[in-house]
């Protein structure tokens, strides 16, 4: 182990179109999606039969197949088979989670290179069967005669055919994160408009950037898809206007499809090394990862469920010695454009920063022009643990181009937690 933190070298990051669910890649897996990414790093940086230190990954919609789901992945691709692979689950932080793991074993000497990459399908979701039928089929497999597996169904029911599909709410809750979302919508007094506003920016941001050929050195086409198919080039105030609440009933419901993340599934990678290994390979250096934090909320007892990137992105200033003005760009994921205009308003108010975050000032406000100059989750799409991934490969080309300056990623995810990093260049 070094004696000194050694600076971590954002090589850069390779994903696969991100898609519609049930589209493009409505039969292909996670596997098949994280191998793609992967492999995607590997054809553009040279990797081929490469021993990397770390290769680490996840899902968060996955099944029992997933198992080992990163190692698989590995040996997937045209990496050395001795390369190791880590399985992470961190809900929508997993890759942004992953890389900063990465980061630190780079920073104090204990590796030299590692890839961290996420992927989720939400078109081939884990449907099981109920308890009752379970514990059926146990006891079939362990049946040894015709009689035990006579016994094994005594007083079946048609009714327990009835397949049980994943659960699209908190466990501690019952809600819905659009729901929790909802919640945090009217606490904040965030307006339907503002909402569609924000989702309408992110659509024509993305759909210029793929025109400008800026998404060109990260995205790999594959499986067909050339492109992120969620964009819409022609998304307007008055198409979003007309869309009704997605998550509640109540008269004053804010949340619709337009100005929440779809369904979506995909993959994405980032390259990390340490400045020697990249100089060694003749690679490029597009920026560096600087720092990290993840918090969470206690959003069991009524705390905003997605509010916890104010936490975490409040904890990394002040352990950097940065205010929130210090940067060139911003990355906040949009899981919902109520919640980053939530967490935008709670920097803003000296109340939320003094009593939540102990400030004895907000933090303020940041410049709207600098935030998401892109597009971000609205309009490209959110496979969940591919989100992080996408955001620092994305970061990263956008300081390569500026040739200087620093960035702030800012992730909610489901559970009540957050992840914040800094890249610079």
């Amino acid at each position: 182990m070094n004696d000194t933190v050694r600076k971590v070298a954002i090589i850069g990051g390779s994903r696969i179109p991100f898609c519609r669910s049930n589209t493009i890649y409505a039969e292909r897996s996670n596997l098949d999606m994280l191998a793609a990414a992967i492999q995607g790093a590997v054809d553009r940086f040279g990797l081929d039969g490469v021993q990397l230190d770390e290769v680490v990954a996840g899902a968060v919609t996955t099944h029992s197949r997933d198992w080992n789901l990163a190692r698989e992945a590995v040996l997937s691709t045209g990496l050395s088979p001795l390369t190791p692979g880590t399985t992470l689950q961190m809900a929508c932080g997993t890759s942004l989670q992953a890389a900063l793991g990465i980061a630190a074993r780079i920073a104090c000497g204990q590796i030299e290179c590692g890839i961290a990459a996420g992927t989720d399908t939400t078109s081939d979701p884990p449907i099981v069967v109920g308890k009752k039928l379970s514990k059926r089929l146990v006891k079939l497999g362990r049946a040894r005669s015709f009689g035990d597996r006579m016994k094994a169904f005594k007083g079946f029911s048609p009714a327990e055919l009835t397949p049980v599909p994943p659960a699209n709410a908190e466990p501690r809750t019952g809600l819905s994160m659009g729901a929790h979302c909802e919640r945090m919508a009217r606490q904040w007094n965030i307006r339907r408009e503002d909402q569609d506003q924000l989702a309408m920016e992110s659509h024509l941001k993305a759909a210029a950037a793929w025109d400008e050929g800026f998404f060109d050195p990260l995205v790999t086409s594959w499986s067909g898809a050339a492109r992120d198919n969620n964009i819409r080039a022609d998304s307007s105030m008055d198409q979003l206007a007309g869309l009704k609440p997605a998550f509640s009933r109540r008269e004053d419901a804010t949340l619709t499809a337009g100005n929440s993340t779809p369904l979506t599934d995909g993959a994405a990678s980032v390259l990390l090394a340490s400045e020697a290994w990249a100089k060694e390979r003749k690679l490029p250096i597009l920026g560096y990862l600087v720092a990290g934090r993840s918090s969470a909320v206690d959003f069991v007892h009524d705390e905003g469920l997605l509010m916890a990137p104010t936490v975490a992105v409040s904890e990394l200033l002040a352990a950097q010695g940065l205010a929130l003005q210090d940067f060139d760009f911003y990355e906040i994921h949009e899981a919902f454009a109520a919640q980053v205009l939530c967490t935008l308003k709670a920097w803003e108010s000296a109340d939320y920063c003094r009593d939540r975050l102990g400030l004895d000032e907000a933090l303020g406000a940041i410049d709207r022009e600098k935030m998401n100059v892109k597009g971000s989750s609205l309009a490209v799409g959110h496979p969940f643990a591919a989100t992080g991934a996408r955001i620092l490969g994305t970061l990263a080309h956008l300081l390569e181009d500026k040739g200087k300056g620093r960035g702030l990623i800012s992730v909610c995810t489901a559970g009540g937690m957050g992840v914040a990093a800094i890249v610079e260049r």
